[in-house]
């Protein structure tokens, strides 16, 4: 018989299984691909950055102005963060990662949000100290608005900001 295929919705309901896989992938987080869209151009463009956590677990970076996908961010803030590492051994989509959907938002140097971000981040990362205050240098929170994650095989799951 020829035509569509009947489609299955492939994700499942979130558990506290899934939840835990979340959480882990967030902390256990150094870094991050961040997926935005050239200006000017309907590109899109994927860079690594460093990656860390605020105190409410929602995910941050100290990125510089002279970056591309800095200036894309500041031109539309709307990205994509993809968490999570093959391991060492196996088929590489075997292994758990989290897309998010998010908003960039900079945090704006001379705030408690700035202070409090800097404290929290160089306790994360403290090799950041070198830089973290370049005057090109910016802390960025990542506002969710959705996501998905795929524990491995047949572990599939959208993912809600609540559920960070």
């Amino acid at each position: 018989m020829r035509g569509k295929m009947p489609t299955k919705d492939p994700y499942q309901p979130l558990d506290d299984t899934a939840r835990g896989l979340i959480r882990e992938l967030m902390e256990g987080a150094t870094h991050a691909a961040l997926a935005v869209l050239n200006p000017g151009t309907a590109l899109p463009s994927v860079s690594r950055i460093a990656l860390a956590t605020d105190a409410k677990g929602q995910p941050i970076s100290l990125i510089s102005s002279l970056s591309d996908h800095s200036r894309a961010l500041q031109n539309n803030p709307a990205c994509a963060l993809l968490i999570g590492d093959p391991g060492p051994k196996g088929d590489p989509l075997t292994h758990p990662r989290l897309t998010l959907h998010a908003t960039a938002r900079l945090v704006a140097r001379g705030t408690a949000d700035h202070d409090n971000l800097r404290q929290r981040y160089l306790s994360l990362r403290p090799k950041a100290k070198l830089y973290a205050d370049f005057a090109d240098f910016s802390f960025v929170r990542f506002e969710i608005e959705d996501g998905l994650l795929n524990g491995g095989f047949g572990k599939a799951y959208r993912v809600e900001a609540t559920d960070i």
